[in-house]
């Protein structure tokens, strides 16, 4: 990471230069990709400032931080973009476990056992069609969309190998 140190009525020392480098080297440890930084000491008044600036790849930080001496204002201001490096490392991690936990959610079945989701295309159709579609595929039930009636029903299997058919019928209020 290139850092860069601007002092503005301040002598930069070779000892404070260090110590910045120091304190912006701590901002490597959120983020490997981070592609430079940016340091602003300056007094005003009585307050030493300090203004540390990091840019990464789509995100800039900055802060801020006024203190009694320029080391304090150093530490405050390193505190501070710590701070939000931190915040968005977990805003970061969170997106990308949600984004993960719904991919998992839509390509795994419940993990409840009790029963399984099944979709699919539904067909107008007859019954006697419908019961032939489903001894085709293999299965013991199928949905289809009743020609006469407009409406979706159910075909299926019986234990003694006949067939029956669900309407569904709403429940009417009393």
């Amino acid at each position: 990471m290139e850092i860069q140190l601007t002092a503005k009525q301040i002598r930069v020392t070779p000892a404070l230069r260090d110590y910045v480098q120091q304190k912006m080297g701590k901002t490597q440890k959120y983020f490997d990709h981070i592609v430079w930084g940016q340091t602003f000491l300056f007094i005003e008044k009585r307050a030493h400032k300090a203004e540390m600036i990091v840019h990464a790849p789509g995100q800039t930080f900055r802060a801020l931080a006024t203190a009694a001496d320029l080391y304090s204002a150093i530490d405050l201001a390193s505190d501070k973009i710590d701070a939000q490096l931190k915040k968005h490392k977990e805003r970061v991690k969170i997106r990308h476990r949600a984004k993960t936990s719904e991919t998992m959610s839509e390509a795994a079945p419940p993990s409840t056992g009790i029963f399984s989701i099944v979709r699919q295309t539904v067909e107008a159709t007859t019954p006697e069609r419908a019961i032939e579609d489903m001894e085709a595929a293999g299965d013991q039930f199928l949905a289809y969309l009743d020609k006469d009636t407009d409406q979706i029903h159910v075909v299926f299997r019986r234990s003694d190998e006949t067939f029956g058919i669900v309407h569904p019928v709403r429940k009417t209020k009393r």
